[in-house]
């Protein structure tokens, strides 16, 4: 067990370390954000699964803090509203849950963040594409090569694996350096 344990870490560390390409890309998305907030706007996220929990968790950075007593960000997580969720899949169906959500939502010159570990859920691409619609930025975080998101997104940091599980701490470790990136760049 020791011996797949080390292997999983391994495993884990090298993905992480291929984002170093990615830093121009994180810079991207840390100024795009900055200015977002800067003038007034909001951070919206979308993700399912594992990606809604996190796109739940970085809305709570914004909006709470990240490492530095400051006033609280305007952000939301588009996984969170159960009420919504539900109601939106029982008369819409599933794909358009996020689509309407940020139809009602969102404005232009928001910023919407997409998590996709596969780049090809439908309701992530109708997401994307009611956003570019309404005039709203998009950072897509991907995994794999992509899938049908791939060139969707305003910003794109793609990270090339099959692992779901470190495609995830990859975009989470990207969202918490954009965090507080973002609270250098507003507060410092």
């Amino acid at each position: 067990m020791e011996e797949k344990i080390k292997e999983m870490l391994n495993e884990s560390s090298k993905t992480l370390a291929e984002t170093e390409k990615c830093s121009d890309r994180i810079e991207d998305c840390t100024v795009l954000i900055t200015n977002c907030l800067k003038n007034g706007n909001k951070v919206i996220l979308a993700g399912n699964g594992g990606s809604g929990t996190q796109a739940t968790h970085i809305a709570a950075e914004f909006t709470g803090r990240y490492k530095m007593e400051r006033k609280a960000l305007p952000a939301i997580s588009l996984a969170t509203d159960l009420a919504a969720i539900t109601a939106i899949g029982n008369d819409y169906g599933f794909n358009k849950i996020f689509e309407r959500q940020l139809e009602a939502l969102g404005n232009k010159d928001d910023v919407l963040i997409a998590l996709s570990t596969s780049g090809n859920s439908e309701n992530i691409l109708r997401c994307v594409e009611k956003a570019k619609n309404l005039g709203i930025k998009v950072i897509g975080l991907l995994g794999r090569d992509g899938g049908k998101q791939k060139n969707t997104s305003d910003i794109e940091i793609i990270i090339p694996s099959d692992n779901t599980p470190n495609i995830q701490e990859t975009h989470l470790a990207i969202l918490h350096i954009v965090c507080e990136l973002v609270e250098d760049n507003l507060f410092r």
